[in-house]
């Protein structure tokens, strides 16, 4: 089969099960509970399917750190490898269990890459500076109070409490993958709990900076994303932008999603409320 026709590679999507053991919150469309079978639901046919990974695109959980002792092990049903990122959501635990959630999620450090059959992902910690995550008492959470006061008294969109910055030395670790990326002659592609495009109110405080870098790196193909589970997409310069819909949505719907990479373009094949796209590079 022509490479046209036959992927590089695939790989799995989930973004926001949210899950916890608590009533639905009706008005909101979020049924927490439901979660478990959706996800299991999700693992049956990617188990169907040659996957490289299934990546989690944050909020595995909603509430309470005891909630991942109900969904991590519908995750091990998995003949894949299951890959996690850190959602704000994740964070919603006990102030004692703030630094274990990485650990819980099986995840090598809060952020880091990989590569399969050629292309570098590039994995980020969108929580890394927020009035949340990071332990009590540290920088970060001050640094994160002065930036969402300095977006609320400009009367940005994106100046919640619950969307987050990079530190300047994460954000230099992504300008380096990038460039060592290029002189291996990899393609890119990023992965977050955050979108940075377009614009909304879901963003990151620091989208400019991330979007300006992505956009202007001709290695970098796309920037996958959950967070605002309405989903959305976009693009920038030669970069993708695709936020994926949230699992924890709606009573019985679906969402999640199979990803094809081929030597042209990538296939986006979504499932239940998720939608199919063709990102060509």
């Amino acid at each position: 089969m022509s490479s046209s026709v036959s992927p590089l590679f695939r790989f799995g999507i989930i973004a926001d099960p949210q899950y916890a053991a608590i009533a639905p919150h009706v008005a909101m469309d979020r049924y927490y509970a439901n979660s478990l079978a959706k996800v299991a639901e999700a693992v049956e046919i990617f188990n169907g399917e040659e996957l490289s990974f299934v990546m989690t695109l944050g909020d595995v959980i909603d509430r309470s750190f005891s909630s991942f002792d109900d969904i991590l092990p519908v995750y091990q049903k998995l003949r894949h490898e299951a890959l996690f990122l850190l959602g704000n959501h994740d964070f919603s635990v006990s102030a004692g269990h703030l630094s274990e959630v990485a650990a819980r999620l099986g995840m090598p450090s809060p952020y880091y890459s990989f590569l399969r059959h050629g292309w570098r992902f590039i994995v980020l910690d969108g929580n890394e500076v927020s009035i949340f995550a990071p332990p009590e008492g540290h920088h970060h959470r001050g640094l994160a109070a002065e930036m969402l006061a300095e977006l609320q008294a400009k009367g940005a969109r994106n100046a919640h409490r619950w969307n987050a910055a990079l530190s300047d030395e994460q954000f230099a670790w992504l300008g380096n993958e990038i460039a060592s990326a290029a002189e291996a002659g990899e393609k890119v592609i990023v992965m977050n709990h955050y979108p940075v495009h377009p614009p909304s109110e879901h963003g990151m405080w620091d989208s400019e900076r991330i979007v300006a870098l992505l956009a202007s790196q001709a290695n970098v193909v796309a920037y996958l994303n959950g967070h605002d589970h309405v989903g959305n997409y976009g693009t920038a310069g030669a970069c993708h932008f695709v936020n994926f819909k949230g699992v924890v949505d709606t009573e019985t719907q679906n969402a999640f999603a199979i990803v094809e990479v081929h030597a042209d373009r990538i296939e986006i094949r979504g499932f239940g409320r998720e939608v199919s796209r063709t990102l060509s590079y």
